[in-house]
């Protein structure tokens, strides 16, 4: 089984940033203790603060790929180009978000990629990732 965990603009700051909203561990150490506890699924992670690239690797792997945990940032809220390649691909996306959208910005309550996505965890911080996962594992 092979996934994909597919970050968007800023989260390369993660464990930096904002501490109260998205908390102090980078997603880099988080990765590591994916990798740790689901060995047996070949885990990817990519990040990009490119929506171009993010595109890219959405069709590099969404054909092959079992499945890809995608927290889009603030792309979520804007960009039709995302659920587009999202829709242009049979690898099947769950939409992660590190806090509570809708305990925000009314601006974050609308997102472009949920309607093109198979679900949408959100809230529960570095655990919305191991939630994704955890689905794909048990609907293969």
């Amino acid at each position: 089984m092979k996934i994909l965990i597919l970050n968007g603009p800023n989260l390369n700051l993660l464990g930096v940033r904002e501490k109260s909203i998205y908390g102090s561990q980078s997603f880099e150490d988080y990765f590591k203790q994916l990798k740790a506890e689901f060995e047996a699924i070949e885990l990817e992670y990519y990040q990009s603060n490119h929506e171009g690239a993010l595109i890219d690797k959405i069709h590099e792997v969404g054909f092959s790929y079992d499945g890809i945990v995608f927290n889009a940032g603030a792309y979520t809220h804007t960009s039709v180009a995302l659920a587009d390649a999202i829709s242009a691909v049979n690898t099947p996306v769950i939409e992660v978000h590190l806090s509570n959208v809708h305990k925000r910005e009314a601006f974050r309550h609308k997102s472009f990629i949920s309607p093109v996505c198979k679900g949408v965890i959100a809230g529960f911080g570095m655990d919305s990732y191991r939630l994704g996962i955890q689905h794909f594992i048990q609907t293969k």
